[in-house]
């Protein structure tokens, strides 16, 4: 019977792995893997080469000029009556408060009494008890009686004492004595006249008169109420005309015919026109400029002007009644120029130049310019008639570069000329 032998007497000593070969073809392939990438650099460098080599020169082209297109204005010489704008609040020339005179109770009222309503000069308003009053002067009036009846005895006993003196019975004490007398009594007598006069005047005080035509502003007492001399009864204010303080910036006097160093005086007359949203719709009031307070004030730096509107609660067709305390704009007329020009206030360069464009060249052209408004300014210098202008904004611009323009039609009959607020205004007349 074969015994199968187990492995450990077959083998019994391991065998060591076999050697792997070498294989020489792998090794000597390496250094051919970097010949490809070399030869397509080198061929690539050879058609740049060759293509920069056989390329026609390129050729030198200038840009076209680029000639920019500008808005254009011909300026004609002109007349402007220059306006100055300000604003202010109608105010009454005349403002007073009635108080009680003398004391008593209110008995009564007229209906012209009442806030807004109108009287004439010299109405009874209100009148007091004057039952007092009345009762004083009936006093006076017997005392005046009495003492003058005194005086007169007085004055005949003197008399009688001279002519006694006179044929040596009286003595000169006497006389002295009886003159005395009489000049007593006739002092009293002018005193009694007087006290007649106070309470005749307290009783005419009683009715309270109005000083002056006008309106009521406010009142203050009514029916049954007693008052004390010095208490206020209403608030009046007259209606012949009224005035608004208008103040006027110092740079812009000069555009005004006005006499500052006559300040205070009625002689201006400059015409105003005030201007006011009234009931919904714009209303105008004519006045006049009547004088300056003469003086700048400390806080705005600016100096007040006074115009005058006559009547102005008067109301027709044309006009309704200008209230008091109503904020009004106003025109003033100023000074009358010849010979100036008005441009758009985009036509200003660098504050005080223009461009203008001779033979489709721009030149910079300096001015003198009068006064600045919010869309004109006045030149009084520096242009001629005919001059071309540019009005459009150029990014940038130097002198003699060529433009191309549509000119627009000769600017001789501007838009008025605006500064706001105390601003500018102008009327135009025919251009010379």
């Amino acid at each position: 019977m074969n015994e199968t032998p187990s492995p450990l007497e077959e083998d019994p000593m391991p065998q060591a792995p076999a050697p792997r070969p070498i294989h020489p073809a792998r090794s000597t392939s390496r250094p051919r893997r970097w010949l490809l990438p070399l030869a397509v650099l080198g061929g690539a460098s050879l058609v740049i080469a060759v293509l920069f080599a056989t390329s026609p020169e390129p050729v030198r082209v200038r840009p076209p000029v680029s000639i920019p297109y500008v808005q254009v204005i011909g300026v004609a010489p002109q007349s402007l009556e220059l306006t100055v704008i300000a604003h202010g609040t109608v105010e009454p020339r005349t403002e007073s408060d009635l108080v009680a005179e003398v004391r008593g109770r209110v008995l009564e009222v007229a209906p012209a009494l009442e806030a807004g309503g109108f009287f004439a000069a010299g109405e009874a308003l209100l009148r007091l008890d004057g039952r007092e009053y009345s009762i004083a002067v009936d006093r006076n009036r017997a005392a005046v009686k009495l003492a003058d009846s005194e005086s007169r005895l007085a004055a005949s006993e003197a008399r009688r004492r001279r002519e006694l003196l006179a044929r040596g019975v009286a003595s000169d004490a006497d006389l002295e004595q009886f003159e005395n007398r009489a000049l007593v009594a006739s002092a009293t007598l002018d005193q009694a006249r007087a006290n007649l006069a106070q309470a005749e005047l307290d009783l005419e005080r009683t009715v309270v008169r109005a000083p002056f035509a006008g309106r009521v502003r406010e009142r203050a007492v009514d029916l049954g109420q007693f008052v004390s001399p010095g208490s206020l009864l209403a608030r009046i204010y007259a209606v012949d005309y009224s005035e608004v303080r208008l103040p006027i910036r110092t740079s812009e006097l000069g555009y005004l015919e006005i006499p500052t160093s006559n300040a205070g005086s009625d002689a201006t007359g400059a015409k105003v026109v005030l201007q006011a949203s009234l009931g919904g719709q714009q209303q105008s009031w004519p006045a006049r400029l009547v004088r300056t307070e003469g003086e700048i004030d400390l806080r705005t730096r600016m100096m007040h002007a006074v115009a005058r509107v006559d009547d102005p609660q008067s109301a027709d067709g044309e006009r309704v009644a200008l209230p008091a305390g109503l904020f009004v704009r106003a025109e003033i007329a100023g000074r009358k120029l010849e010979d100036i020009f008005l441009l758009p206030t985009a036509a200003i360069r660098d504050d005080d130049r223009v461009y203008v464009v001779e033979e489709n060249r721009l030149r910079f052209q300096q001015v003198s310019i009068l006064r600045r408004g919010t869309d004109e300014v006045v030149i009084d210098g520096g242009l001629a008639a005919g001059d071309v202008v540019i009005v459009s904004p150029m990014r940038a611009a130097t002198e003699g570069m060529r433009v191309r323009s549509e000119r627009e039609s000769v600017r001789s009959e501007p838009e008025s000329v605006r500064s706001e607020p105390e601003s500018v205004g102008s009327k135009r007349g025919e251009s010379e």
